[in-house]
């Protein structure tokens, strides 16, 4: 059976449709946490009522239980109004029952050149001058390492410590939409573990249960990057921290705590 060439499929409003192109490298029924966390940051920004001259500062995901592949709901609520500011909730669940996974948003008031602008760190070595990098083996061969394009300025997914990697949407996050600036970088963000892997693959898990995105600035163009680094305490609980990269510099950061233990 043909697969649609985005992540999801939209069916109404509120309602989509996973695709294959989801699937995650561990489980084949349970989606990559990427495009879900993507599908959630739009949700808050394109939710009815939005104001316009709002964008988000940071968002935290809460991933509850494995997503799986399959019909999803969306649902968002207001937590706090004002005048500068807002707080968004968005929860994502499988058709019928409970959420599996859940963002909360920080959304801040905009101005043109309301303040001077300041933009620390320095750009890295953009995506084309840099050849691609193949994910690590995955047992099938569709999912979400067939629908991203994935290019190393250091390390690479089977070496272990700091990496840097530039990434791309090879499809859209929803048929027949318009792919934007910051779904790219909420679906890559949360690879920021795998880019910066301490342990074997083989012999340990490290999953993480959630993930914090701050954007200083909003990002553009097809790319993002994601700089990480993980620490694991021999108590097994890690730490993905990573700054986030578009083609113009430092947009902001993310971090994931990690479960990590050997494999059973």
């Amino acid at each position: 059976m043909a697969i649609s060439e985005a992540f999801f499929e939209r069916v109404d409003a509120g309602r989509f449709l996973a695709t294959e192109y989801t699937r995650g490298p561990w489980d084949p029924g349970s989606q990559h946490a990427g495009p879900p966390a993507a599908l959630l940051g739009r949700a808050v920004e394109e939710r009815a009522g939005a104001r316009t001259d709002m964008r988000i500062a940071r968002i935290t995901y809460e991933i509850l239980r494995p997503v799986p592949i399959g019909p999803l709901e969306i649902t968002t609520s207001v937590l706090r109004a004002g005048r500068s500011t807002e707080v968004v909730e968005a929860a994502l669940a499988p058709a019928g029952t409970a959420p599996v996974m859940l963002a909360r948003a920080l959304r801040i008031r905009v101005a043109e050149e309301a303040v001077p602008g300041v933009a620390p760190g320095p750009q890295l070595p953009p995506p084309g001058e840099v050849e691609v990098t193949p994910f690590f083996p995955v047992p099938w061969e569709t999912g979400y390492h067939s629908a991203m394009e994935t290019r190393f300025t250091q390390g690479a997914f089977v070496s272990l410590g700091p990496g840097t990697c530039w990434m791309r949407m090879k499809v859209p996050l929803v048929v027949g939409e318009e792919t934007r600036p910051l779904d790219r970088v909420l679906i890559a963000a949360d690879s920021g573990n795998g880019i910066s892997s301490v342990l074997d693959f083989g012999r340990y898990v490290f999953i993480n249960s959630d993930l914090t995105v701050h954007l200083h600035r909003h990002p553009v163009g097809e790319w993002a990057c994601v700089e990480a680094r993980t620490s694991v305490d021999a108590g097994g609980i890690g730490l993905a921290d990573a700054r986030l990269h578009d083609e113009k510099g430092p947009i902001g950061r993310s971090a994931q705590s990690l479960f990590v233990a050997p494999r059973s």
